[in-house]
């Protein structure tokens, strides 16, 4: 269900008082006054999407079916401030017996698995899978992308990710223009990197909204959620996206060979691009430091329509869908544009969820261990999967009625949504396990792509004009290519440190606190002095150990 709905999460019952036993296997098993596995997880939570982690009703169902009561670390939907809190919890030994996460928020990257994994705080999970979860086995049997993304090098199943095989999100760079002020203006959908500055410039000089008053804001996104360097990037350069969501790849294939784009005459053209429409007063400087709310906060200003074009996944990223005005109507997708050498990519995200989001560590006790998987295998059966991402039947969801259709002419169910529809009613992105694309494109949707209803087939026709521009040869299978378990320690450590290097200087030039004439090659060995040159061999000999069929 993606970012789409991705605005629950999960939540506890109030602890009633607490007593422990000792476990001959693992940590101590520590039960409730009602008898019910007591387990410390650590989630997301959004309370101001009116969720309570004390009376969700999904959890009041989990802890009565699998007789379990958690006891919750949360964090925010905030992604930076979420994952520092995890690694907060990691570093001072103050971790949970469960991470159950979203990977758009918090998710735990390949190389934190890994070394999670050695270090004996991550347990095995195959063992578990194997007695206690035969829905999660038989997914792992069935679908040969998830178990490679999910088995370490060792055969070891340190963390699930969600499997949640969503068209929309497999082509997460799009950009979204305000059409009713291209009609206004008398403009057409820009096709070329030159066509959208003609367009950005009339945005900010012509006064599309009407209002007198110069207060429009031609591009702009937030620091979350934004997708505005990959979508500009990609009329010049491949812009890889990555296999954990948040976090932009370093790495595409030449052949057989892995390399990096971001050093290559292409990227820096694409740079200079970018920087000079920030130059013109084109991009909004707060695009690269402000949050998603101060972001819906230009989208909804009440006193005018202001944002022209927005580069992100979805449009409610940025607006209130169903607004009053109609003002989220006014926007439609932008295909990829074309740049001076004719280049016109996209970027292609693994088809599915990725980042790894169930854990379970050596502080859970056995009993905690059987009672959390078998929750989750729950959830991968169709009755599960569908109350906890969506809430009970009748109340988050229901049948389909005569005549109505699903994407794909085969309706199977129908998301209840709207004022009057309960909060706090399910788990929702955490929950998205086993989302196949069958069952995704089997909901009711209603043939007006504008209606909130809707917005499914808003975002699967969007994402046709996507669609193609991918360069499936450039394209590096990172989820399913798993380094040296030794390695992984290095690895997360280059990483971090090329992707803050990367990030900075990307930054710097587009923004011109840095001249990318004049610091072009100052940058370019900065990064071999970073780690890349090792960086690239690490997933070099991880690459050709996959291509070859071993792990």
């Amino acid at each position: 269900m993606s970012r789409v709905v991705a605005l629950g999460a999960a939540g506890v019952l109030a602890l009633a008082a607490c007593s422990s036993d000792n476990s001959d296997k693992g940590a101590a098993n520590e039960t409730s006054a009602d008898g019910k596995v007591v387990i410390d997880a650590f989630a997301p939570a959004d309370p101001s999407n009116g969720t309570n982690l004390d009376t969700n009703a999904v959890t009041k169902l989990v802890s009565d079916k699998f007789k379990v009561q958690f006891r919750w670390q949360t964090t925010t939907f905030d992604a930076g401030p979420a994952k520092e809190k995890r690694q907060i919890a990691l570093a001072s030994g103050d971790y949970p017996d469960l991470f159950l996460l979203i990977p758009w928020v918090d998710g735990f990257t390949q190389a934190e698995v890994l070394k999670l994994g050695q270090q004996g705080v991550a347990q095995p999970l195959e063992d578990l899978i194997k007695d206690n979860a035969p829905n999660i086995q038989k997914a792992l049997d069935a679908n040969k992308t998830f178990k490679e993304m999910s088995t370490a090098p060792d055969g070891h199943i340190y963390a699930l990710p969600q499997w949640s095989d969503c068209f929309h999100c497999t082509y997460p760079d799009k950009l979204w223009i305000n059409s009713a002020w291209l009609k206004k203006l008398g403009l057409q959908v820009p096709k070329t990197t030159e066509d959208l500055r003609k367009v950005l410039t009339a945005f900010k000089t012509q006064d599309p909204n009407g209002n007198g008053k110069a207060d429009e804001i031609p591009m702009t996104t937030d620091v979350q959620d934004s997708s505005l360097i990959a979508y500009l990037m990609n009329a010049f350069a491949y812009n890889p996206v990555g296999a954990n969501n948040g976090v932009r790849s370093l790495i595409t294939l030449d052949g057989d060979k892995v390399v990096t784009p971001v050093a290559s005459d292409q990227w820096k053209a694409g740079l200079k691009y970018i920087n000079s429409l920030y130059k013109e007063g084109l991009i909004d400087q707060a695009a690269f430091t402000q949050n998603a709310a101060a972001l819906q906060a230009q989208g909804n200003n009440p006193k005018a329509v202001v944002l022209g074009s927005v580069p992100v996944l979805w449009p409610g990223i940025f607006v209130q869908l169903d607004s009053k005005d109609g003002r989220d109507k006014q926007y439609d997708a932008v295909p990829p544009l074309t740049g001076p050498e004719g280049k016109s990519y996209t970027g292609y995200n693994y088809p599915s969820s990725t980042g790894y989001t169930f854990m379970l560590t050596n502080k859970a006790s056995k009993e905690a261990q059987v009672a959390a998987i078998k929750m989750l295998d729950w959830i991968y059966s169709d009755e599960g999967r569908a109350i906890s991402l969506m809430g009970p039947e009748n109340v988050g969801w229901r049948k389909p009625k005569s005549g109505e259709i699903g994407l794909e002419g085969e309706p199977a169910w129908y998301r209840l949504s709207g004022d009057k529809q309960p909060k706090n009613l399910s788990w929702d992105a955490m929950a998205q396990y086993n989302i196949t694309l069958a069952f995704r494109n089997s909901q009711v949707v209603p043939k007006d792509i504008y209606s909130g209803d809707g917005l499914e087939r808003r975002l699967f026709e969007a994402t046709k004009l996507y669609e193609g521009h991918e360069d499936k040869a450039q394209w590096f299978p990172q989820t399913s290519v798993w380094p040296d378990p030794s390695l992984s320690g290095e690895l997360a450590t280059l990483q971090t440190n090329l992707n803050s290097y990367v990030n900075q200087n990307q930054l710097a030039f587009i923004t011109g606190s840095k001249n990318i004439d004049a610091e072009w090659d100052a940058y370019v060995k900065g990064l071999e002095s970073t780690g890349m040159k090792r960086y690239l061999e690490i997933q070099q000999q991880a690459y050709d150990k996959y291509k070859s069929g071993s792990k």
